[in-house]
């Protein structure tokens, strides 16, 4: 029984992969004082009785490194986009010319920084925390391989496979954040 043990690597990776790919999506919502198209993702707008994500309600631009603009198709969904974001806690205060909201990107003082970059640090937090559930998942495979006769070598074997995947994905979540918060701070 133990030779046909054969943990799935690659779905603990792509599983592995995944907790990175939501970090980078995390960060990318993060403003750094610097405009980008990607801060307004989790906005949701209210828009024909559903939560619609902003992109599929307008064209989101960056004309200018600290302007964001969305140009809303129907006119009438204008009120609601510019709603979502004042309450969606950007600290972006909208303008209005017509059909198009301007959002001006200004310069963060150093104690919003700083929450910044604690948010940040959160955010990694959870990727770390996604990553050593995978990392359990993947022993407790193992360890029912190992009370279905697999041996203790094999088991060793599998475990540090296991552990090194994990340690180079935590190590890749800690360059990642150590990258961002530096972007953050940056003035």
């Amino acid at each position: 029984m133990s030779e046909d043990f054969m943990l799935d690597t690659d779905d603990l990776q792509r599983r592995m992969d995944g907790a990175m790919t939501n970090l980078r999506t995390e960060f990318a919502s993060l403003r750094t004082g610097r405009a980008s198209a990607s801060m307004l993702e989790p906005v949701m707008v209210d828009a024909y009785g559903a939560l619609t994500p902003i992109n599929q309600v307008g064209t989101v631009n960056v004309p200018e490194p600290r302007m964001v603009t969305v140009n809303v198709w129907d006119k009438g969904l204008v009120g609601k986009v510019e709603k979502a974001i004042r309450e969606s806690g950007l600290g972006i205060n909208p303008q209005l010319n017509g059909t198009i909201i301007m959002l001006p990107i200004p310069e963060l003082n150093e104690e919003r920084r700083r929450e910044l970059t604690k948010v940040a640090a959160t955010y990694a937090e959870n990727a770390r925390i996604s990553i050593r559930n995978l990392r359990r998942d993947g022993m407790d495979q193992i360890k029912k391989a190992k009370a279905d006769g697999m041996s203790e070598d094999d088991q060793k074997l599998w475990e540090q496979e296991v552990q090194d995947m994990t340690d180079a994905q935590i190590k890749l979540v800690d360059e990642a954040l150590e990258t961002k918060q530096a972007e953050i701070m940056q003035v």
